[in-house]
């Protein structure tokens, strides 16, 4: 499924014509024609919002109050500002306040796709590190995995409702497939959590000493 990029600009033909070099790069698109439209769309949309690409003067809530509302969530997506020529000082300002990148208007398509491409980069990067780091804490979770098709939604509400239980688990898939993050979500909902999580090569051991260490054994 495409990435969702969220637009957001007072001016109408601005906006579509935005909107159409978007979505001949290849993401999928919503409009917002001012900052109180951009935040509910940011808090409701049904498709996750993969990057905003925000105009910085507008009536009403401007960007740069936008931008400092999205920056006070964690989990907010990454947001390019658009600024006038003369408004350079504002951008500047504007990254400092959380903004990943800026586009001068009126916005070539070569420009506005090299900056789009380089945010979610940007962002996959940092979901990356952030995985990592939950991962070596044992706090990783669902919600902390990134989901790609309907059967992936399977696996996720199978291994939700895993983590409910105490039931052991067995994980079964092709090698690559994500057997171990899904096991380590498990721990992270789970009571499991404060437990460690303990890797085993079992094609390491061999056959004859398999069962006893995973599971003990007395001499005899």
């Amino acid at each position: 499924m495409p990435k969702l990029v969220l637009v957001v600009d007072d001016d109408p033909v601005q906006r579509r014509i935005l909107e159409e070099t978007i979505k001949r790069l290849g993401y999928d698109t919503k409009a917002a024609q001012g900052g109180e439209q951009a935040l509910q769309i940011l808090e409701s949309s049904d498709q996750p919002i993969a990057l905003v690409l925000l105009d910085l003067v507008m009536p009403g809530l401007d960007g740069m109050e936008v931008l400092r509302r999205v920056a006070q969530n964690p989990s907010a997506p990454p947001v390019i500002v658009q600024t006038a020529n003369g408004s350079i000082d504002a951008a500047i300002t504007a990254m400092r306040a959380g903004a990943v990148d800026f586009v001068v208007k009126p916005t070539s398509p070569e420009r506005l796709e090299v900056s789009i491409k380089s945010a979610l980069k940007i962002e996959a990067l940092q979901g990356e590190i952030a995985r990592l780091k939950k991962k070596a804490e044992g706090t990783l979770t669902f919600s902390d995995l990134i989901i790609r098709g309907e059967a992936m939604h399977r696996v996720i509400a199978l291994g939700r409702r895993a983590a409910a239980s105490d039931i052991p688990v067995l994980i079964e898939g092709e090698s690559g497939v994500g057997k171990e993050l899904i096991a380590r979500a498990i721990q992270g909902e789970s009571e499991r959590k404060a437990r460690p999580f303990v890797t085993v090569n079992c094609g390491a051991i061999p056959e004859n000493l398999v069962e006893s260490i995973l599971f003990g054994h007395e001499k005899g």
